[in-house]
Protein backbone atom coordinates (compact mmCIF):
# COMPACT_ATOMS: atom_id res chain seq x y z
CA UNK A 1 0.00 0.00 0.00
CA UNK A 2 0.98 3.63 -0.37
CA UNK A 3 1.95 6.43 1.54
CA UNK A 4 -1.11 7.88 0.72
CA UNK A 5 -3.12 4.79 0.57
CA UNK A 6 -1.82 4.08 4.14
CA UNK A 7 -2.69 7.71 5.53
CA UNK A 8 -6.28 7.45 3.75
CA UNK A 9 -6.63 4.39 5.61
CA UNK A 10 -5.83 5.59 8.92
CA UNK A 11 -7.44 8.66 8.88
CA UNK A 12 -10.52 8.73 6.91
CA UNK A 13 -11.86 5.27 5.82
CA UNK A 14 -10.51 3.67 9.99
CA UNK A 15 -12.84 6.76 11.67
CA UNK A 16 -15.39 7.13 8.58
CA UNK A 17 -16.42 3.07 9.38
CA UNK A 18 -16.18 3.36 13.43
CA UNK A 19 -18.45 6.58 13.23
CA UNK A 20 -20.96 4.58 10.66
CA UNK A 21 -21.05 1.55 13.02
CA UNK A 22 -21.42 3.67 16.17
CA UNK A 23 -24.58 5.91 14.40
CA UNK A 24 -26.05 2.26 13.04
CA UNK A 25 -26.15 1.14 16.98
CA UNK A 26 -27.82 4.72 17.96
CA UNK A 27 -25.16 6.88 19.26
CA UNK A 28 -23.02 6.73 22.16
CA UNK A 29 -25.49 6.66 24.35
CA UNK A 30 -26.83 4.10 22.76
CA UNK A 31 -23.57 1.91 22.99
CA UNK A 32 -23.23 2.20 26.54
CA UNK A 33 -26.71 1.40 27.28
CA UNK A 34 -25.81 -1.85 25.34
CA UNK A 35 -22.64 -2.65 26.97
CA UNK A 36 -24.20 -1.83 30.13
CA UNK A 37 -26.66 -4.56 29.65
CA UNK A 38 -23.71 -7.16 28.03
CA UNK A 39 -22.25 -6.50 31.40
CA UNK A 40 -25.41 -7.27 33.41
CA UNK A 41 -26.16 -10.39 31.06
CA UNK A 42 -22.50 -11.81 32.20
CA UNK A 43 -23.01 -11.39 35.86
CA UNK A 44 -26.35 -12.94 35.81
CA UNK A 45 -25.16 -15.83 33.95
CA UNK A 46 -22.79 -16.73 36.62
CA UNK A 47 -25.54 -17.22 39.49
CA UNK A 48 -27.84 -19.48 37.70
CA UNK A 49 -29.10 -22.20 39.86
CA UNK A 50 -28.81 -25.43 37.89
CA UNK A 51 -31.78 -26.58 35.53
CA UNK A 52 -33.64 -29.50 37.03
CA UNK A 53 -34.85 -31.50 33.69
CA UNK A 54 -35.63 -35.21 32.69
CA UNK A 55 -32.86 -36.64 30.49
CA UNK A 56 -32.77 -35.86 26.82
CA UNK A 57 -33.23 -38.49 24.02
CA UNK A 58 -30.19 -40.76 23.27
CA UNK A 59 -27.97 -38.45 20.44
CA UNK A 60 -29.34 -34.96 21.62
CA UNK A 61 -25.92 -34.06 22.01
CA UNK A 62 -25.24 -29.97 20.45
CA UNK A 63 -21.54 -28.67 19.99
CA UNK A 64 -20.11 -25.04 21.23
CA UNK A 65 -16.94 -23.45 20.80
CA UNK A 66 -16.40 -20.89 23.46
CA UNK A 67 -13.64 -18.80 25.63
CA UNK A 68 -13.18 -16.32 27.87
CA UNK A 69 -15.10 -13.45 26.11
CA UNK A 70 -18.28 -15.68 25.09
CA UNK A 71 -18.86 -18.13 27.99
CA UNK A 72 -21.96 -16.26 28.88
CA UNK A 73 -23.36 -16.37 26.18
CA UNK A 74 -22.95 -20.32 26.29
CA UNK A 75 -24.58 -20.44 29.14
CA UNK A 76 -27.58 -18.69 28.22
CA UNK A 77 -27.56 -20.11 24.79
CA UNK A 78 -27.77 -23.74 26.43
CA UNK A 79 -30.06 -22.99 28.94
CA UNK A 80 -32.61 -21.14 26.56
CA UNK A 81 -32.33 -24.42 24.43
CA UNK A 82 -33.05 -26.63 27.32
CA UNK A 83 -35.49 -24.69 28.65
CA UNK A 84 -37.89 -24.79 25.14
CA UNK A 85 -36.51 -28.43 24.39
CA UNK A 86 -38.22 -29.72 27.37
CA UNK A 87 -34.88 -32.23 28.37
CA UNK A 88 -31.32 -31.85 29.90
CA UNK A 89 -29.81 -31.91 26.37
CA UNK A 90 -25.89 -32.73 26.30
CA UNK A 91 -23.34 -30.38 25.36
CA UNK A 92 -19.79 -30.77 24.62
CA UNK A 93 -17.73 -27.79 24.65
CA UNK A 94 -14.22 -27.09 22.96
CA UNK A 95 -12.15 -24.66 25.24
CA UNK A 96 -10.90 -21.96 22.89
CA UNK A 97 -7.59 -21.41 24.83
CA UNK A 98 -9.00 -18.61 27.17
CA UNK A 99 -11.34 -20.44 29.60
CA UNK A 100 -10.23 -20.68 33.12
CA UNK A 101 -11.01 -22.77 36.79
CA UNK A 102 -13.67 -20.16 37.34
CA UNK A 103 -15.39 -20.85 33.66
CA UNK A 104 -15.40 -24.38 34.30
CA UNK A 105 -16.89 -24.20 37.28
CA UNK A 106 -19.73 -22.09 36.22
CA UNK A 107 -20.45 -23.53 33.03
CA UNK A 108 -20.82 -27.21 34.96
CA UNK A 109 -23.34 -25.60 37.03
CA UNK A 110 -25.73 -25.12 34.16
CA UNK A 111 -27.52 -28.38 35.01
CA UNK A 112 -27.12 -30.11 31.67
CA UNK A 113 -24.86 -33.13 30.78
CA UNK A 114 -21.49 -31.38 29.71
CA UNK A 115 -18.38 -32.65 28.66
CA UNK A 116 -15.38 -29.72 28.35
CA UNK A 117 -12.38 -30.30 26.02
CA UNK A 118 -9.50 -28.27 27.15
CA UNK A 119 -7.39 -26.56 24.90
CA UNK A 120 -4.37 -28.71 25.47
CA UNK A 121 -6.32 -31.71 24.15
CA UNK A 122 -7.37 -30.29 20.78
CA UNK A 123 -3.79 -28.90 20.24
CA UNK A 124 -2.76 -31.97 20.94
CA UNK A 125 -5.01 -33.84 18.69
CA UNK A 126 -4.35 -31.13 15.83
CA UNK A 127 -0.37 -31.55 15.95
CA UNK A 128 -1.09 -35.15 15.59
CA UNK A 129 -4.13 -35.63 12.75
CA UNK A 130 -2.86 -32.44 11.14
CA UNK A 131 1.14 -31.26 11.52
CA UNK A 132 2.32 -27.91 10.28
CA UNK A 133 4.79 -29.94 7.70
CA UNK A 134 1.42 -31.34 5.84
CA UNK A 135 -1.33 -29.02 6.62
CA UNK A 136 0.46 -25.34 7.06
CA UNK A 137 -2.81 -23.51 5.87
CA UNK A 138 -5.28 -25.20 8.35
CA UNK A 139 -2.49 -25.20 10.78
CA UNK A 140 -2.07 -21.50 10.55
CA UNK A 141 -5.57 -20.59 10.61
CA UNK A 142 -6.24 -22.72 13.93
CA UNK A 143 -3.61 -20.97 15.85
CA UNK A 144 -4.98 -17.28 14.32
CA UNK A 145 -8.53 -17.92 13.43
CA UNK A 146 -10.62 -19.07 15.77
CA UNK A 147 -13.37 -19.73 14.15
CA UNK A 148 -12.28 -22.58 11.69
CA UNK A 149 -11.82 -24.58 15.22
CA UNK A 150 -15.97 -25.10 15.00
CA UNK A 151 -14.69 -27.07 11.79
CA UNK A 152 -11.39 -28.40 13.12
CA UNK A 153 -12.09 -29.50 16.71
CA UNK A 154 -15.26 -30.60 16.67
CA UNK A 155 -14.58 -32.92 13.88
CA UNK A 156 -11.09 -33.80 13.76
CA UNK A 157 -10.32 -37.57 14.10
CA UNK A 158 -13.94 -38.32 15.22
CA UNK A 159 -17.27 -39.58 13.50
CA UNK A 160 -20.99 -39.11 13.14
CA UNK A 161 -23.32 -36.45 12.83
CA UNK A 162 -22.89 -33.64 14.86
CA UNK A 163 -24.49 -30.01 15.28
CA UNK A 164 -22.50 -27.07 16.12
CA UNK A 165 -24.31 -23.99 17.69
CA UNK A 166 -22.44 -20.59 18.20
CA UNK A 167 -22.61 -19.54 21.27
CA UNK A 168 -24.56 -16.31 20.80
CA UNK A 169 -28.65 -17.98 19.69
CA UNK A 170 -31.58 -17.66 22.31
CA UNK A 171 -34.34 -20.13 21.67
CA UNK A 172 -37.68 -18.91 22.53
CA UNK A 173 -40.06 -22.17 21.04
CA UNK A 174 -39.81 -25.37 20.97
CA UNK A 175 -36.63 -26.23 18.22
CA UNK A 176 -38.92 -29.08 16.33
CA UNK A 177 -36.24 -28.81 13.34
CA UNK A 178 -33.29 -29.47 15.11
CA UNK A 179 -34.31 -32.14 17.13
CA UNK A 180 -36.12 -34.19 14.06
CA UNK A 181 -32.40 -33.63 12.58
CA UNK A 182 -30.76 -35.07 16.21
CA UNK A 183 -33.31 -37.79 16.17
CA UNK A 184 -32.01 -39.08 12.53
CA UNK A 185 -30.09 -36.81 10.72
CA UNK A 186 -29.10 -38.00 6.92
CA UNK A 187 -27.69 -34.40 5.15
CA UNK A 188 -26.00 -31.60 6.54
CA UNK A 189 -27.92 -29.16 8.03
CA UNK A 190 -27.69 -25.04 8.20
CA UNK A 191 -29.35 -21.82 8.99
CA UNK A 192 -30.03 -19.08 6.25
CA UNK A 193 -28.15 -15.88 6.71
CA UNK A 194 -29.74 -12.60 6.54
CA UNK A 195 -26.61 -11.14 3.74
CA UNK A 196 -24.39 -13.46 1.77
CA UNK A 197 -21.18 -13.49 3.52
CA UNK A 198 -18.40 -15.80 2.42
CA UNK A 199 -15.42 -13.64 1.88
CA UNK A 200 -14.36 -14.99 -1.55
CA UNK A 201 -15.38 -14.63 -4.78
CA UNK A 202 -18.11 -17.13 -5.83
CA UNK A 203 -16.41 -18.31 -9.04
CA UNK A 204 -13.44 -19.63 -7.37
CA UNK A 205 -14.99 -20.89 -4.72
CA UNK A 206 -17.43 -23.06 -7.38
CA UNK A 207 -14.57 -24.21 -9.49
CA UNK A 208 -12.87 -25.27 -6.13
CA UNK A 209 -16.09 -27.28 -5.05
CA UNK A 210 -16.83 -27.64 -8.76
CA UNK A 211 -20.49 -26.72 -7.64
CA UNK A 212 -22.57 -24.20 -7.81
CA UNK A 213 -22.42 -22.98 -3.95
CA UNK A 214 -25.85 -22.32 -2.33
CA UNK A 215 -26.77 -19.31 -0.89
CA UNK A 216 -26.97 -17.40 2.17
CA UNK A 217 -25.41 -20.40 4.41
CA UNK A 218 -25.11 -19.18 7.62
CA UNK A 219 -23.37 -21.59 10.11
CA UNK A 220 -24.49 -20.41 13.41
CA UNK A 221 -26.62 -23.85 13.16
CA UNK A 222 -24.33 -26.39 11.01
CA UNK A 223 -24.81 -30.34 11.32
CA UNK A 224 -22.01 -31.85 9.44
CA UNK A 225 -20.93 -35.47 9.54
CA UNK A 226 -17.16 -35.59 10.89
CA UNK A 227 -15.80 -38.89 8.97
CA UNK A 228 -17.29 -37.14 5.56
CA UNK A 229 -14.94 -33.63 5.81
CA UNK A 230 -11.71 -34.40 3.76
CA UNK A 231 -8.96 -32.56 5.44
CA UNK A 232 -6.58 -32.92 2.45
CA UNK A 233 -9.48 -31.40 0.37
CA UNK A 234 -9.72 -28.55 3.10
CA UNK A 235 -5.91 -27.86 3.04
CA UNK A 236 -5.90 -27.37 -0.44
CA UNK A 237 -8.97 -25.08 -0.57
CA UNK A 238 -7.59 -22.88 2.34
CA UNK A 239 -4.40 -22.81 0.32
CA UNK A 240 -6.14 -21.88 -3.19
CA UNK A 241 -8.94 -19.08 -1.27
CA UNK A 242 -6.08 -17.73 0.37
CA UNK A 243 -3.03 -17.23 -1.36
CA UNK A 244 -5.53 -15.89 -4.26
CA UNK A 245 -7.85 -13.77 -2.08
CA UNK A 246 -6.13 -13.53 0.87
CA UNK A 247 -7.42 -14.69 4.89
CA UNK A 248 -11.29 -13.77 5.73
CA UNK A 249 -13.37 -13.70 8.96
CA UNK A 250 -15.73 -15.76 6.91
CA UNK A 251 -13.46 -18.42 5.89
CA UNK A 252 -15.17 -21.22 8.01
CA UNK A 253 -18.81 -20.17 6.44
CA UNK A 254 -17.15 -20.53 2.42
CA UNK A 255 -15.68 -23.94 3.36
CA UNK A 256 -18.96 -25.49 4.85
CA UNK A 257 -20.72 -23.76 1.86
CA UNK A 258 -17.88 -25.80 -0.33
CA UNK A 259 -18.56 -28.97 1.39
CA UNK A 260 -22.24 -29.16 0.93
CA UNK A 261 -22.10 -27.55 -2.54
CA UNK A 262 -23.55 -30.50 -5.40
CA UNK A 263 -25.05 -32.69 -2.30
CA UNK A 264 -28.95 -32.48 -0.75
CA UNK A 265 -28.58 -30.61 2.57
CA UNK A 266 -31.71 -29.26 4.58
CA UNK A 267 -32.26 -25.88 5.73
CA UNK A 268 -32.95 -24.54 8.95
CA UNK A 269 -36.47 -22.46 7.42
CA UNK A 270 -35.36 -18.80 7.89
CA UNK A 271 -38.52 -17.51 9.42
CA UNK A 272 -37.85 -19.90 12.68
CA UNK A 273 -34.12 -19.59 12.63
CA UNK A 274 -33.80 -16.13 12.16
CA UNK A 275 -30.19 -14.61 11.62
CA UNK A 276 -29.65 -10.93 12.58
CA UNK A 277 -33.02 -10.15 13.81
CA UNK A 278 -34.29 -6.78 12.87
CA UNK A 279 -37.72 -4.40 13.54
CA UNK A 280 -40.67 -5.74 15.62
CA UNK A 281 -39.30 -9.38 15.62
CA UNK A 282 -35.65 -8.03 17.37
CA UNK A 283 -37.73 -7.61 20.62
CA UNK A 284 -40.69 -9.59 20.13
CA UNK A 285 -39.15 -13.05 19.92
CA UNK A 286 -41.85 -14.57 17.82
CA UNK A 287 -39.26 -16.96 16.11
CA UNK A 288 -37.75 -19.98 17.34
CA UNK A 289 -34.46 -18.90 17.52
CA UNK A 290 -32.68 -15.68 16.93
CA UNK A 291 -28.93 -15.73 15.69
CA UNK A 292 -27.59 -12.37 17.03
CA UNK A 293 -24.93 -11.46 14.15
CA UNK A 294 -23.53 -7.97 13.50
CA UNK A 295 -26.05 -4.92 14.43
CA UNK A 296 -28.55 -7.34 15.78
CA UNK A 297 -26.90 -7.84 19.17
CA UNK A 298 -28.32 -4.57 20.82
CA UNK A 299 -31.62 -6.38 21.69
CA UNK A 300 -29.53 -9.74 22.36
CA UNK A 301 -27.53 -7.38 25.15
CA UNK A 302 -30.21 -5.16 26.55
CA UNK A 303 -33.60 -6.91 26.70
CA UNK A 304 -33.86 -10.39 25.15
CA UNK A 305 -31.46 -12.51 27.61
CA UNK A 306 -33.30 -11.35 30.50
CA UNK A 307 -36.40 -13.59 29.36
CA UNK A 308 -34.77 -16.28 31.00
CA UNK A 309 -33.19 -15.13 34.64
CA UNK A 310 -36.59 -16.23 35.85
CA UNK A 311 -37.00 -19.79 34.71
Amino acid sequence: MSKIGQLLLRFYYTPLGRMSALLRQGGPWNVRKTERGQAEMEVAASHFMPLALPPAPVGHVVHLLTGARFWYQTVFCLRSLAIHTGCAISAEIYDDGTLTDEHYTILSRIGLPLRIHAHIELRNRLEYHLPQTRYPFLHNRWINYPNIRKLIDVHLASSGWKLVLDSDLLFFRHPTKLLHWLESPDCPLHAIDCAESYGYSRALMERLAGHPIPALVNVGLCGLRSEAIDWDRIEAWCRELITREKTHYFLEQALVAMLIAGRKYTVAPAKDYVTGPQGREATACTAVMHHYVADSKRAYFRHNWRRFCAS
